[in-house]
């Protein structure tokens, strides 16, 4: 009592394994998890991202590891905390709408802030409670592991409140509680370079994709605001270009072949030697050339990525 509760994890589990599927169900998926990039950065928030602070997403990475969750699970558990803070939010924000037309004016964003903080430690316990029912392989956290955590920081919770929490995301998600992560993009990428003959080895870049995309998510913020001023050539982007920006934040396919091109280079130092720098400045060159002179920071721009249909290719 008190502790995870393993269901039946994989005998002498190592990680996924690569080139086991069909080339149609690759790209099937492929397909599949760019149209919902792309709906998803179609109904972004203006508040999209503010829940992925690193604060938050710290404690939730501390949270797994101390539960001793699957990778995955912290990435989801990121992922619903913040659509349901999202949800949360819209649903304040049209009740303050409402209550400002009756009396003059509404709450500030403070006000907002107070109504959902007695709550939101609770909730995002219950939003790794729900990623680990998803990882059915490895630990799933009880009712009982998640009670005595919250009453080591002086929280009196009840097991019914918990339930009613775990429920309270259920419902303001509708239950769509299965959302891909950057890391299901990392991995299918991965599939794909390895079913097209990549030269380079597959589970040593994954295990290196897992360290960079955990930093991604703890300096989010740092490198986000360092790809802006890069993209616009300016070190102070005006309002009109950081929300802009905001899809490029969001997109978990840019992300994902971002992490996937920065493993590579690592591998690739730590088998010749040359440094990370050297390998970037000439793939910039090489890159500027096959653009045909346009650069490849004024060819991004800050516009994300694209349709899935236009940049998704059969596989080899």
């Amino acid at each position: 009592m008190g502790s995870p509760v393993r269901a039946g994890s994989r005998c002498g589990d190592s990680g996924p394994i690569f080139g086991e599927v069909a080339p149609e169900i690759i790209e099937d998926t492929l397909i599949h998890l760019a149209t919902e990039n792309e709906q998803y950065l179609s109904e972004l928030s203006d508040q999209a991202g503010c829940f992925k602070e690193a604060q938050i997403v710290e404690f939730i990475f501390l949270l797994s590891e101390k539960w001793h969750l699957d990778q995955s699970v912290r990435y989801q558990a990121v992922e619903l905390l913040e659509r349901f803070m999202m949800k949360q939010i819209g649903q304040i924000s049209s009740g303050e709408k409402v209550k400002s037309r009756d009396q003059g004016h509404g709450s500030s964003c403070r006000s907002l802030q107070d109504q959902i903080h007695d709550t939101f430690v609770l909730r995002l316990v219950s939003c790794v409670q729900l990623a680990s029912k998803l990882s059915l392989h490895y630990n799933v956290v009880n009712s009982d592991t998640a009670l005595e955590f919250l009453q080591s920081l002086k929280y009196s919770y009840t097991k019914q409140e918990l339930l009613e929490s775990e429920l309270a995301v259920l419902k303001t998600l509708r239950f769509q509680i299965n959302v891909s992560t950057p890391l299901a993009y990392v991995e299918l990428l991965l599939e794909v370079l390895g079913h097209n003959s990549c030269l380079l080895p597959v589970p040593p870049l994954h295990f290196m994709c897992i360290q960079l995309l955990d930093f991604s998510y703890l300096m989010r913020d740092t490198i986000y605001d360092t790809l802006l001023k890069v993209a616009i050539e300016n070190p102070t982007p005006n309002k009109l270009q950081v929300s802009k920006f905001l899809t490029v934040k969001e997109d978990s396919m840019l992300l994902a072949v971002g992490i996937i091109s920065t493993s590579v280079v690592e591998h690739l130092n730590s088998i010749t030697g040359i440094t990370s720098q050297s390998i970037l400045e000439f793939s910039y060159a090489v890159l500027t050339h096959i653009l045909g002179g346009t650069t490849p920071r004024q060819r991004h721009g800050i516009h994300g990525t694209r349709a899935p249909e236009n940049r998704i290719l059969r596989l080899k």
